[in-house]
C-alpha cells in the first residue's frame, strides 16, 4: 500500500453485503462507485459474513455476484465468530478478520456515490467517522449514571484520555460534548490493526459490560459505543471540513430508497 496519489495513499473502499436486501444495496453501492470512480487505484472490497452464527444463507446469490464482480468489486468472506444472526451489525467489526492491511474507508452499504472520492481529503493518520446521528446513546436513566459517568467508564476502561475527547462548545450532560458516531462511514490508517481493537473494545463492552452502563441497552448501539472509542486511540476525533463530501456531495447514506427519494439530493 506504499503507492500514492498525490499526498493521500492508496486506499482500499469496504462494504458488507450477504444473501437478501444487502446484496442489492450491494449493486447500487458498486455500480455508483464505479461510475463516480472509473480509475480508483484501491481495491473495492465487499465483505461476505458467514459461519454457524447463521442459521440462513448469507452467501451472495450467483447473479449479484456477476454484477458487483463486473462492476471490479471482489466479494471477500469473514467468519462470524462472536455475533452473526443475534446481531448483524457486527459483520462490521469482525469483516476486519478478512480484509488486507492498509488504509481503508467503510462504508454502509446503503450508500450511492454521487462523486469522485479523490474530492475527500482524508487524513489517515487521524482517524474519524460519521456526524449523521442523533442522540441515541446513552439513555440516562434517573438514579442512574449519566452521560459523563457512562462514558467515562468506557475511556477508564481501556486506558484512553476522557477529557480530551470531549466537545468544550457543548455543556456537560448535553449528548453532542461526547465523542459519538454513526458507523454509517469511518475509516482508519491500517484495517488490520483498526479491526483488532474495534473487536476487542466491542467484545469487552459486551462481556465484561462496566457497571456504570447496567441501564443501558447495547442492541442495536454495540457498534456506534465502541466506535469513537477506536477512533479516539488512534488519535482522531470529529470530522473536519475536509471530509465535508461524505453525507454530502460525494457519497449519500440513504439507508432506505423511499428516504432516498424522499429527502436526498437529486443526483443521488
Amino acid at each position: 500500500m506504499a503507492a500514492r496519489r498525490g499526498k493521500t495513499p492508496v486506499f482500499n473502499v469496504i462494504c458488507v453485503a450477504q444473501a437478501g436486501r444487502l446484496e442489492y444495496e450491494a449493486i447500487l453501492f458498486a455500480r455508483s462507485f464505479r461510475q463516480c470512480n472509473p480509475d480508483f487505484p484501491g481495491r473495492l472490497l465487499i465483505a461476505e459474513p458467514q459461519g454457524a452464527k447463521w442459521s440462513v444463507e448469507t452467501r451472495i446469490s450467483a447473479p449479484v455476484r456477476a454484477l458487483l464482480e463486473e462492476a471490479g468489486a471482489e466479494i471477500v468472506p469473514f467468519q462470524n465468530r462472536h455475533f452473526g444472526q443475534s446481531y448483524p451489525h457486527g459483520n462490521k467489526i469482525e469483516m476486519f478478520e478478512a480484509m488486507p492491511p492498509g488504509p481503508f474507508v467503510f462504508f454502509d452499504t446503503d450508500t450511492v456515490f454521487t462523486a469522485p472520492l479523490d474530492r475527500v481529503a482524508f487524513d489517515f493518520n487521524r482517524p474519524s467517522a460519521s456526524m449523521r446521528r442523533e442522540g441515541t446513546w446513552p439513555e440516562p436513566q434517573l438514579y442512574h449514571a449519566g452521560y459523563t459517568a457512562i462514558w467515562k467508564s468506557l475511556y477508564d476502561r481501556f486506558g484512553l484520555d476522557f477529557e480530551s475527547s470531549l466537545d468544550p462548545s457543548h455543556y456537560d450532560e448535553h449528548w453532542e460534548r461526547y465523542l459519538y458516531f454513526n458507523a454509517g462511514w469511518f475509516f482508519g490508517a491500517d484495517a488490520v490493526e483498526f479491526g483488532k481493537r474495534f473487536e476487542y473494545y466491542a467484545h469487552q463492552i459486551r462481556w465484561h459490560t462496566p457497571d456504570a452502563l447496567a441501564s443501558q441497552s447495547l442492541d442495536p448501539w454495540l457498534d456506534q459505543v465502541a466506535l469513537p472509542l477506536v477512533i479516539h486511540a488512534f488519535g482522531g476525533g470529529w470530522p473536519g471540513p475536509e471530509l465535508a463530501g461524505l453525507d454530502g456531495d460525494v457519497s449519500c447514506h440513504y439507508r432506505a430508497l423511499p428516504l432516498l427519494y424522499a429527502r436526498e439530493s437529486d443526483a443521488a
